[in-house]
């Protein structure tokens, strides 16, 4: 997928995405045994403060895990979403991970969605996200973007395999003002009066009030 370049940073793609799961142990069978993420790493905090686990996910990526002795319990709706999509209201709290993707190849994604099911993983529906109102299609189509498929991990993270299925995103794709905290499209930093994408542009923060 064709990407524009980071003007202010030289950003290399994903170090690693720091989740917290209830059993280390459980979670290596998940990660590594069911999806084949290779453990390239493990650490015993100090002090008895739990463990600290690392799993390649390709392109020199992790995704890592902690484990807390005294973590407090997940809240579906709150620390995670309470539905895969495609089966019911998806949102979670500020702040909070809503789902990882995980980018796999177009010509590889139904085989890797029926060997899913061969492990006995539940998953939601095969969704063709397009354009339509809808903004998914029953069919691949040339106006379907990714394809994908969602599932849980043990711990109620919500897992999605991915498939990019064109060449690249255009100006055509940035195409709506993005809400404030009420909802409103109070102010242009996406769209122009005219339509067209707002370019870029350097900016500092706010000071705290």
């Amino acid at each position: 997928m064709a990407t524009q370049g980071n003007r202010e940073f030289d950003i290399r793609g994903v170090n690693h995405i720091a989740l917290v799961c209830k059993d280390m142990a459980r979670t290596v069978e998940f990660y590594r045994d069911i999806l084949g993420m290779p453990l390239v790493k493990t650490i015993d905090l100090p002090g008895g403060m739990g463990q600290h686990f690392f799993f390649d996910i390709g392109n020199g990526d992790s995704l890592a895990f902690f484990w807390f002795p005294h973590a407090p319990e997940a809240v579906a709706g709150v620390s995670a979403p309470g539905e895969l999509p495609g089966g019911g209201d998806i949102a979670s709290a500020h702040g909070s991970m809503n789902h990882l993707a995980l980018n796999v190849a177009p010509e590889k994604f139904d085989e890797y969605v029926e060997k899913l099911r061969a492990k006995g993983v539940k998953l939601g529906p095969v969704l063709n996200h397009d354009n339509s109102p809808a903004q998914v299609s029953p069919e691949v189509t040339s106006d379907v973007f990714v394809r994908s498929v969602y599932f849980w991990d043990p711990d109620g993270v919500m897992l999605e395999f991915a498939a990019w299925t064109h060449n690249g995103f255009t100006a055509a794709d940035v195409a709506h003002e993005a809400v404030d905290a009420e909802g409103k499209k109070s102010r242009a930093v996406v769209l122009n009066p005219d339509g067209t994408p707002v370019a870029p542009r350097s900016r500092a923060l706010e000071p705290a009030e």
